[in-house]
């Protein structure tokens, strides 16, 4: 059994010793134990980078929706939405079984956004109790939610922002590709 000692003590050398062992098949040198603990906490780190962009998008769209004289202001609302929505569509690529999440996960999240949507200094009640949009409105960036009585145009692609969709980015092949963490290209 590989080295369980160096994992405490030197967790990069454990990292790379177990990836050259890995390699060289050499199975009886490879600490297994950590080796799943750590696929585990991988996983568990891509669903909470997840949740945790799809709490900001929501609570930027609750703001581009509730507070429309403000956008007109800046572009950061927008910027915010459009990378929450690209880095959201990259990692579902790379980790596709993430798509479900998005949805069944949707209700929880937004209450999280609506609580950090405090801080536009609204009325709580300005905010719907129940998220108003869909997960595929969510991550589309064709969506943009309304702004009340005035009502803003879809924004327009000044920016060299990508206009496809992030999830036709998601579910079909396009002709760029971005690189996932582990190097991998995708698309």
């Amino acid at each position: 059994m590989g080295n369980p000692t160096q994992y405490d003590d030197d967790f990069y050398g454990w990292t790379q010793d177990t990836a050259t062992s890995i390699r060289q098949e050499k199975w009886h040198d490879v600490d297994w134990k950590h080796v799943a603990e750590e696929l585990e906490a991988l996983g568990k780190r891509d669903r909470r980078e997840l949740e945790s962009r799809l709490v900001t998008l929501m609570l930027h769209l609750l703001k581009w929706r509730f507070q429309p004289e403000r956008r007109q202001r800046g572009r950061s609302w927008r910027r915010t939405i459009l990378e929450q929505r690209r880095q959201l569509a990259a990692l579902m690529a790379d980790s596709p079984s993430l798509r479900p999440r998005a949805s069944d996960a949707l209700a929880q999240l937004y209450a999280h956004a609506r609580l950090a949507a405090a801080e536009t200094g609204l009325p709580d009640e300005t905010f719907p109790t129940v998220c108003p949009w869909t997960a595929l409105q969510i991550l589309d960036s064709q969506f943009w939610p309304e702004g009340g009585p005035r009502h803003a145009p879809f924004p327009k692609e000044d920016d060299n922002s990508e206009t496809l969709s992030e999830l036709d980015f998601v579910q079909s092949e396009v002709a760029f590709s971005v690189p996932s963490p582990s190097g991998r290209r995708l698309g």
